[in-house]
């Protein structure tokens, strides 16, 4: 996500505030939340992908997911 989206999404919640938004603000603000959120989850699983755990006994195994 680029800096000019979230400067957008900081934008759009502060005219909520004070103003309020129209229909068309308010789609767009809910599109980049959905994105940030997919953002920042694509970012978590990048992050654990290259995860490794070291185990008391010494081997080491990347983590796994879980169902």
């Amino acid at each position: 996500m680029t800096n000019e989206k979230i400067a957008r999404i900081n934008e759009l919640a502060r005219k909520s505030k004070t103003t309020g938004l129209t229909e068309a603000e308010k789609a767009e603000q809910q599109a980049l939340r959905q994105e940030y959120v997919a953002d920042v989850k694509a970012s978590l699983r990048a992050q654990l992908a290259n995860t490794s755990i070291k185990e008391p006994d010494g081997t080491v195994h990347k983590l796994t997911k879980k169902d």
